[in-house]
């Protein structure tokens, strides 16, 4: 008899929460009030229930976000893959494609740096594109200007240069530290100082955030890795595993 309460009270529960307006309009009062007892002494009893039922709506809700990512990062593709003014590194012409949103300031983005660096180097095959978005305050930005300045004076290979220099810098972003860098790197800095305020580098800027905007993106790093969106810090072998499962769907 007990085993029957128990399973007319999931039957309930499982009826209530598919219909529950319908479920409510049909009880009268004495059903709805047996329908509680029932469904808390079942609860009571097996409270593992609420805990399984967590986990189905939380496998819901990350596969509806996923879902979402992958709309995502198809519906802006272009964007991502093809905007001029963002760095391509690794093997332009990869057959996997990794876009990153990254801060200079940020901690996850320079423990990223190296597995990502790494990722590029043991595999050979990725094109990698770099999003400046600089959202963690003053530094942030005038690193991410700095950065941006100096590909449109010096090109790509200075960028470079820059970018891997700010990603492995520990200290505080300061006019004059940018100064001293660029000068140590025998770059053009009163050229890329006057550039830095200029309106190329300010759509650049403007442009990712509008981007990373209508991507849902608030954090960095984000990476997008084909279709996929993976949001946060992802360590190497993750992210291996993710490239190789992504050819093999392919």
């Amino acid at each position: 008899m007990k085993e029957t309460k128990m399973k007319s009270a999931a039957l309930f529960l499982a009826m209530i929460l598919a219909t529950p307006a319908l479920a409510q309009e049909t009880m009268s009062d004495t059903e709805r009030s047996v329908f509680r007892d029932e469904v808390r002494a079942y609860l009571l009893e097996n409270p593992e229930v609420i805990m399984e039922a967590i986990g189905v709506l939380q496998q819901r809700d990350d596969a509806a976000k996923a879902n979402n990512d992958v709309t995502l990062a198809q519906t802006y593709a272009e964007q991502l893959h093809d905007d001029p003014n963002s760095f391509v590194g690794g093997n332009p012409e990869g057959d996997i494609i990794i876009v990153e949103f990254m801060d200079y300031k940020c901690g996850y983005c320079k423990k990223a740096y190296p597995e990502v660096a790494n990722l590029l180097t043991t595999d050979g095959n990725i094109r990698y594109i770099v999003k400046e978005f600089p959202i963690l305050g003053e530094q942030s930005m005038l690193a991410a200007q700095f950065a941006i300045a100096t590909k449109i004076v010096a090109g790509d290979e200075a960028y470079e240069t820059v970018h891997n220099t700010l990603m492995e810098f520990r200290g505080d972003i300061t006019p004059d530290m940018l100064a001293k860098l660029g000068e140590s790197l025998d770059l053009d800095t009163a050229a890329i100082t006057v550039e830095m305020n200029g309106a190329a580098v300010a759509k650049v800027i403007n442009d990712n955030r509008l981007l990373a905007d209508a991507m849902q993106i608030s954090g960095t790093p984000t990476f997008v890795v084909e279709d996929q969106m993976l949001r946060g810090y992802v360590p190497f072998d993750q992210m291996v595993q993710i490239v190789a499962q992504i050819r093999d769907d392919g």
